[in-house]
């Protein structure tokens, strides 16, 4: 007995001439890019991305065309175990993303058994005939009854938001750094990359011998000018901060330096560069499977945040989301559960911080919760908790209960779920780049990124650029 769901092939004794079958598809630009993957055709008229000519229209692989008659071979008609001989193919009108196409085989001959001939043709929703041609198959000898099924889901990351961060900054004169002890090739050269990039003027603080050694070794020659002399890391981390807190510099990056040193020197009461609000991290996420970017807070910083301390994580969050192009973000301030429980502390903060965001006394921003983290970013899930919010399921910031959270959960997002990643620390006089040793080059310039534009907001109340670059927050 089979159900609706099976499907039946058509064995070589049960086909029929004249017998046949035929889907409809439309091209998308998700099936150019995974085209590309899996044959290796990075023909750039054939990508979205990275199309030959200005304006000029994507064209759709002819081979992909061609694949979709292998789909009604293989699953309609003759169907299952069935396998070609031979395949030729004529391509007479080029398809383009977003066309409707009608594939169609139809059964012109039974040869020797098992052998069977198919006239193919693959038409466009005007008529026209994009691809024809006949196969010559292996028609199945017995029965086989599947289950429909679906494929493994597969994500498509179209949007690459740290290119349009990096590309934005870029417009920005480079913003002057200090470089806190920079003596390993990693924080170096990682510099030095944000300096080719155009983003920083970088100013390095270390051991002069050591730096003038790693640029002979990246075959560079530096300036006098570029290189301050620190005999320690806690004089490099002093001078740093003593730069910044003068205007000498308008950033900091760490190098090969624990942040802890960095930190306390920026914290410090005299000497440091305090302001009326409390430091926080923000890091920020690009992920594939998000049509905006993701800034998470507090993941590096403060250990566990008492509500004075979360406003200012909260607002220090809001500030940089502008910063980088979005408009009103939204903040969805993290808990386990998305109702009020006495017995969670982290629930009372986040009904208090939406308040306040409501009185004005965050501003910028649209703040709600507690909201738990699947009906903070996926508005499936927040509808299915009836819970009715200009912030759940589309929330631009997340605002987790404590560093243990923040940091789990960002390491999660990068190395499960792939996302990039960049950030910065903020609430200081001059913001500070926490750079790793295991960042990539695509972190460090985004991070680079980051403080020109934030950089440039503080200064000037508004973000560089007029585009947004939250697609869900414009």
């Amino acid at each position: 007995m089979t159900s609706s769901s099976d499907v039946r092939n058509t064995t070589w004794d049960e086909l029929v001439v004249g017998s046949r079958a035929s889907i409809k598809r439309i091209c998308r630009e998700d099936d150019l890019i995974l085209f590309a993957h899996a044959s290796g055709n990075t023909n750039p008229f054939t990508l979205p991305s990275t199309r030959g000519k200005e304006g000029e229209n994507v064209i759709a692989p002819s081979l992909w065309v061609g694949s979709l008659l292998s789909a009604v071979l293989g699953n309609l008609l003759p169907g299952a175990g069935t396998l070609y001989l031979s395949q030729n193919l004529n391509f007479n009108e080029r398809v383009h993303p977003g066309d409707e196409l009608f594939v169609e085989v139809c059964c012109t001959e039974k040869r020797e058994k098992p052998i069977a001939v198919f006239e193919l043709k693959v038409s466009k929703a005007n008529g026209a005939i994009a691809c024809s041609g006949v196969a010559i198959v292996n028609a199945p000898l017995s029965t086989i009854i599947l289950q429909r099924h679906d494929l493994p889901s597969i994500i498509i990351d179209q949007e690459d938001y740290f290119s349009l961060l990096i590309e934005r900054a870029q417009q920005l004169p480079p913003l002057r750094t200090a470089v806190v002890w920079p003596t390993d090739a990693a924080s170096f050269n990682g510099a030095l990359l944000s300096a080719d990039a155009g983003l920083i003027q970088p100013l390095l603080i270390g051991p002069i011998e050591k730096m003038r050694e790693l640029a002979h070794a990246s075959g560079r020659e530096l300036p006098d000018a570029m290189l301050i002399a620190a005999t320690d890391t806690h004089a490099a981390c002093k001078l740093a901060v003593d730069m910044a807190r003068t205007g000498d510099v308008r950033a900091i990056m760490k190098g090969n330096v624990h942040s802890d040193e960095i930190l306390g020197a920026t914290v410090k009461k005299d000497g440091g560069l305090r302001t009326e609000k409390r430091i926080s991290h923000v890091f920020v996420m690009d992920a594939p499977s998000l049509d905006r970017m993701l800034f998470i807070s507090d993941a590096a910083v403060n250990i566990a945040p008492d509500l004075a301390t979360k406003v200012h994580i909260v607002q220090n969050a809001i500030d940089l989301a502008r910063a980088c192009g979005v408009l009103l973000p939204k903040v969805g301030i993290l808990s386990a559960v998305e109702t009020i429980n006495f017995a969670m502390p982290s629930t009372m903060d986040a009904a208090i911080l939406s308040k306040m965001a409501d009185r004005g006394q965050i501003t910028g921003g649209l703040v709600d919760g507690p909201l738990a983290m699947d009906n903070a970013v996926d508005i499936g899930a927040a509808r299915t908790k009836g819970i009715r919010s200009l912030v759940a399921g589309k929330a631009d910031i997340l605002i987790t209960p404590n560093i243990e959270a923040g940091n789990m959960l960002a390491k999660e997002l990068t190395f499960i779920a792939k996302a990039e990643a960049a950030g910065i620390v903020l609430g200081a006089k001059a913001p500070i780049m926490l750079t790793s040793r295991a960042d990539n080059d695509r972190a460090r310039l985004a991070s680079s990124a980051l403080v020109v534009l934030y950089d440039y907001w503080r200064s000037t109340g508004q973000a560089a650029g007029q585009e947004t670059l939250s697609k869900g927050s414009a």
